[in-house]
């Protein structure tokens, strides 16, 4: 038998999706837009970085990271947020964001404490609560909170036990970036309440103009207790290089070493010849700005061919739409059959039943094909929108 408390955990929007179109033929040539999967080219210097340390496969890596590797991820957090952290005690390289994020509620959590959770939210988030006997309390992000959490409306309760909150920005699925303003409530909810606060921040080099806020730069602004913040990035959006599994945390020594002695026993680090492309793409921004110019044009073409659907808000950040329409189940299935575009509805990345559910009556479209690809999907949908959007 499976642990009771698993059972409040929804099934992962993937399953979920096939599930709905089985049995449904596709209305034309597939147009997957559904996966948050990037398809810009990896830089181009991966396979040799790799060749060049093919050697060290043979030997067991680093749990804690190269220093190569940790120094490299260090240099980046300080040009791009000003923010000067020891690369020997305060950054952990992981094997993808989702094992840190999962394994700092391990880490950090006990049973019976709150988790706050946005809602939508990325799975990670509550597993990582569920598995320690944690109660995730999902704060819902709507068009009226801005979609971000909206953390002075969170029960009194839920304060009081709170360990942990998590928090995303550029948010995932909406690409809202928090302001200052933002910052400051989410810093005050956790002096109120002494818990950890874990921001997602995998979107942050996708963005239109201005590079967002970050957690580390908005607490030096705000002169806001680091001591219990911790910062997780990837490079599957930044570098294209979802198929590489490299991420890292970076945050208090203390809970540094709480996370790598987890790993140390239940995990797996990044074989050394990936620490060494992970190295190399931390320390560079030219593939980065090269990627990021495809989604500002894809943004103009989103602007462009959508812009005038009622209730279309243009990202500010990331690479994923969030479109009303009035069933987002049926116009996924309609879409699917009557043109081959596959999308994700809403309500599968969210808690909540019928009209408590936050992503219910939306569709997330990622914009990861290429630009010609992308161009029928975009047509696609403004088609089956006549039908079903909501007003």
């Amino acid at each position: 038998m499976f642990p009771e408390r698993f059972s409040t955990l929804p099934e992962y929007p993937f399953p979920r999706l096939r599930s709905l179109l089985a049995g449904h033929a596709p209305g034309g040539p597939l147009i997957s837009m559904s996966l948050g999967d990037p398809r810009h080219d990896p830089p181009a210097w991966v396979g040799n970085v790799i060749a060049e340390h093919a050697a060290e496969f043979r030997s067991y890596p680093l749990n804690e990271g190269t220093p190569e590797l940790r120094e490299a991820i260090a240099g980046w957090l300080q040009r791009r947020y000003g923010a000067a952290l020891d690369p020997e005690t305060q950054i952990m390289p992981l094997n993808g964001t989702r094992e840190g994020l999962f394994n700092a509620a391990l880490a950090l959590c006990e049973s019976g404490k709150t988790v706050l959770v946005p809602n939508p939210f990325y799975q990670a988030y509550a597993a990582g609560a569920l598995a320690v006997g944690a109660e995730p309390v999902y704060l819902p992000t709507t068009e009226a909170t801005g979609y971000l959490p909206d953390f002075e409306a969170v029960p009194q309760d839920a304060k009081d036990r709170a360990a942990m909150i998590f928090f995303c920005s550029p948010s995932n699925p909406q690409g809202a970036v928090a302001g200052l303003e933002d910052w400051a409530k989410l810093f005050a909810l956790a002096e109120e309440t002494g818990a950890w606060v874990l921001v997602d921040e995998c979107y942050s080099e996708i963005y239109r103009d201005t590079p967002p806020m970050g957690a580390l730069e908005a607490a030096a602004k705000l002169g806001a207790d680091t001591s219990r913040l911790l910062v997780f990035h990837s490079l599957s959006k930044r570098s294209n290089l979802a198929g590489l599994r490299s991420g890292f945390v970076a945050g208090p020594a203390e809970a540094i070493t709480r996370i790598r002695q987890i790993r140390a026993y239940g995990g797996a680090p990044l074989p050394s010849p990936i620490q060494a492309v992970s190295a190399r793409a931390w320390g560079d921004e030219a593939h980065v700005e090269v990627s990021r110019e495809r989604y500002r044009a894809k943004y103009e073409m989103a602007d462009e061919m959508l812009g005038d659907l009622p209730g279309y808000r243009p990202p500010q950040a990331g690479f994923f739409l969030w479109l009303p329409v009035e069933d987002d189940e049926a116009f996924t299935v309609d879409l699917w059959t009557t043109h081959g575009v596959r999308v994700l509805p809403g309500r599968y990345l969210a808690r909540g039943e019928g009209a408590a559910n936050p992503g219910a009556n939306y569709i997330r479209a990622a914009l990861v094909a290429d630009e010609d690809e992308l161009s029928g999907g975009f047509n696609a949908i403004r088609s089956t929108m006549k039908k079903h959007v909501r007003g």
